[in-house]
């Protein structure tokens, strides 16, 4: 799919007039988004704050009509809002019936979607615009989606922190318009096309979480049961460990190690100083990296407390689910003068039962998982507390077959780490040839009628 023949072109070109569109086709012309779109409208179109604040509220459960945020469209919350009849009816101006553009306009700016039905009644949330065209609005999705053009909107938000834009900025933004039956043609081609990439996209996906799957399967396998499948087997006392190996042996954490939580510290504090270990450190790898790109102004008696030494286990603490709480990294090598952030619990082990490297793979087993989410409270934050690390059951084998089970996995999952990495280089290769390709039909780089 990739390998594309010779890109068909236009007969003849013109320059655009804007810089970072350059030549066009010469039958196309650029208009601005207030005579592209026949509507630019959004939440705060219907009254002042004030006003919908008194005739707006929000209900936890099913009403007259859904609220529709951007988060709804990408996925990112499971629980929706709702509205009254009376409230719907306030909002009219901008009220759903689907095929409308919606674009997030604070934060999250780029982000584009055409809206389907998701409910019988809905109407726009606020932080987003909908755009509804005289013009065909699926070409304009793909113009929206386009990575210059996507680069140009979010320019409009500015250079703060927080990017935004709002409907005066957008109803000036430009556009390239083909005629009408030509942008109907393109947007055609592009969906066929776009819905084949996707489609290898998400088989890829689809193979990658099988391998994550299969490396976690061989993980907690090797460090339960082992790796000798006809040594004799004995009741853990645990249900969720079962059988384990006869010559195995079984203690709580507490006696194993201590547990310490990490440094917290206000902004100014960081950005120079002493290396210090961040919440993505761990979540991203499972060896400590011997050089951390974090820096913390901090005291000798804090280098001395929050240390990160070798053989030390640091687990992520807190985390709004349950999916990224308790990651695990080992330190293979002391990182002089370093701390870790208060989102982290170190756990630095005082006896020598247990090998750095059969650490790294036991506490990243998933099968642990079952007891911290039997055991933890969760209320809006998952949390994973000292005392509850403490109590987690960790297997000792001899530490002939704990340098044993560690030289396997790192040869099985070296393997199984290669096969995702060749999987998530395919979705690259991909997701960029559907950018250029969208990139191509919209500017009229590439002719598809």
């Amino acid at each position: 799919m990739l390998q594309s023949k010779t890109v068909k072109k236009y007969d003849t070109y013109k320059d655009s007039g804007i810089e970072w569109i350059g030549e066009i086709p010469a039958h196309w012309y650029v208009d601005k988004f207030s005579r592209v779109f026949k509507k630019i409208t959004d939440y705060v179109a219907s009254g002042s704050f004030a006003d919908i604040d008194a005739n707006v509220h929000y209900l936890d459960e099913p009403d007259y009509a859904m609220l529709v945020r951007t988060a709804d469209l990408s996925g990112t919350k499971d629980k929706r809002v709702y509205i009254d009849e009376h409230a719907y009816n306030y909002l009219s101006n901008s009220n759903l019936f689907g095929g409308e553009l919606i674009l997030s306009n604070i934060g999250s700016v780029g982000n584009v979607y055409i809206y389907e039905p998701m409910y019988e009644k809905s109407s726009l949330a606020p932080n987003a615009i909908m755009l509804d065209g005289s013009t065909n609005n699926k070409f304009m999705y793909y113009w929206l989606l386009s990575p210059l053009t996507n680069e140009e909107l979010k320019k409009l938000g500015g250079n703060a922190v927080q990017l935004k834009f709002n409907k005066t900025q957008l109803r000036q933004f430009k556009a390239l318009c083909p005629p009408k039956q030509e942008q109907q043609q393109i947007a055609e081609y592009l969906d066929k096309k776009c819905g084949e990439i996707d489609r290898v996209v998400e088989t890829e996906k689809s193979v990658i979480e099988k391998l994550k799957e299969y490396k976690q399967s061989i993980i907690t396998e090797a460090v339960t049961k082992g790796l000798d499948k006809s040594i004799s087997l004995k009741y853990s006392g645990i249900e969720y460990l079962g059988n384990i190996p006869n010559n195995w042996n079984i203690k709580r954490l507490r006696y194993l190690a201590t547990c310490q939580n990490g440094i917290s510290k206000g902004g100014e504090f960081f950005g120079e100083g002493a290396p210090f270990v961040s919440y993505g450190d761990v979540y991203n790898n499972n060896v400590l990296p011997e050089t951390v790109s974090g820096l913390c102004m901090v005291t000798d008696a804090e280098k001395e407390n929050y240390s990160v030494r070798e053989n030390d286990i640091f687990f992520t603490r807190t985390s709004e689910t349950i999916e990224e709480i308790a990651i695990t990294c080992v330190c293979k090598k002391t990182i002089p003068d370093a701390t870790f952030a208060g989102f982290l619990i170190r756990v630095r082990p005082y006896t020598d039962e247990l090998l750095v490297d059969f650490s790294k793979y036991y506490f990243a087993s998933e099968i642990h998982r079952k007891f911290f989410v039997k055991e933890m409270n969760l209320v809006i934050r998952a949390s994973l507390s000292q005392e509850l690390l403490k109590k987690l059951p960790v297997l000792i084998p001899p530490k002939e077959e704990q340098r044993q089970i560690a030289e396997y996995l790192d040869k099985k999952c070296s393997e199984i780490d290669k096969a995702i990495a060749d999987k998530e280089q395919v979705i690259e290769k991909f997701t960029e040839y559907k950018k250029s390709l969208i990139y191509e039909c919209v500017t009229g780089k590439r002719k598809v009628v």
